[in-house]
């Protein structure tokens, strides 16, 4: 029987879809050597932890990498396309998810969410309530998305509807902005905006993007939000900037190093919120995307490609050690 292994555990309806097609696997491990080792005998590998770029030089059956998700940072693409490995991913379907943390992280630091419960818990209800004269509404302030994929779509559509926000943006692709998104340069955009968020994939041209340049041309106001990847920001000029007060205020779902240590200089920041790379984990976009990579994987093991393939150049390489019947 087919094995189809599975760093984490799949979504009910998923691992059902699987369970005709072959014998499904979760990782025992997510260390280098123990995927690698279970990787050997896999046809297929569902990913939702980094893979070792040495698990597909030992993995012989090995017909597919599939991203359940879109990032396809946690597969080595290059060293998938040398030993013939199909590489595909689940594209769009956490949008909705990522788009809803953004809005309720910008509320909550605009709102002061944090401390207020903070001291209504441990000081009272004045304590709490006095926050209220420093919060702000969102309406009418200018957002800036950096990045214009699905979820950065998703975030304009509900920032310009939903809350009456300005929409700016900023992107590598020329095609017409959706309706009531405007187009900036990335420096004009950290320049007028209030709440800046990072949706863009981690590049060779976006690392580091948010420089210390950029975070200081910021309003003193502005808020950051970051859903993409945490070396797109320079941490080390973020955290001088938030000691300064330079800045209003961070919402930091990725880091560049994770899990996040506990004595982390973020976590000393009121004004700071903190979570553990989780604003696209809904129990709807757990389906979606486990639904997805099944999809995938059941299309790769009928000897079909999948529909979202991201290594295009393999195909030559892979009909060699899989023909097609």
């Amino acid at each position: 029987m087919r094995k189809i292994l599975s760093t984490h555990p799949l979504h009910p309806r998923a691992t059902s879809m699987l369970a005709g097609a072959g014998r499904l696997v979760v990782a025992s491990a997510l260390d280098a050597k123990t995927l690698a080792a279970e990787a050997k005998d896999a046809d297929i590998v569902i990913v939702r932890a980094p893979l070792p770029p040495e698990l597909f030089a030992g993995a012989s059956l090995l017909r597919a990498a599939i991203r359940h998700g879109a990032g396809l940072d946690m597969i080595p693409v290059e060293a998938a396309t040398a030993a013939g490995v199909l590489v595909a991913n689940v594209p769009a379907v956490n949008a909705r998810s990522v788009a809803e943390h953004v809005m309720f992280t910008a509320l909550a630091l605009l709102r002061r969410f944090r401390m207020m419960d903070r001291d209504l818990r441990a000081r009272g209800w004045l304590a709490g309530r006095e926050h209220a004269n420093s919060t702000s509404e969102l309406a009418g302030k200018t957002i800036g998305i950096v990045g214009l994929g699905a979820v950065g779509q998703a975030v304009g559509h509900i920032a310009a509807h939903g809350f009456d926000l300005n929409v700016v943006a900023t992107t590598r692709s020329l095609r017409p902005a959706p309706e009531r998104v405007g187009f900036l340069s990335i420096d004009a955009l950290v320049e007028q905006s209030e709440i800046i968020v990072l949706c863009c994939p981690l590049t060779e041209e976006t690392r580091g993007l948010i420089s210390r340049e950029r975070i200081a041309r910021m309003k003193p106001n502005a808020l950051l939000i970051n859903v993409s990847r945490g070396p797109v920001v320079d941490d080390e000029a973020l955290i001088e900037a938030l000691r300064r007060g330079r800045i209003g205020g961070a919402a930091l779902d990725v880091f560049a190093t994770q899990p996040l240590p506990p004595s982390h200089p973020y976590f000393s920041f009121d004004n700071v919120i903190i979570t553990p790379h989780m604003a696209g984990i809904t129990e709807e976009s757990m389906m979606r995307m486990g639904v997805g990579a099944a999809n995938e994987a059941l299309l790769v093991l009928a000897d079909k490609l999948p529909v979202n393939l991201r290594n295009p150049e393999v195909i030559e390489r892979y009909r060699r050690r899989f023909p097609a019947p």
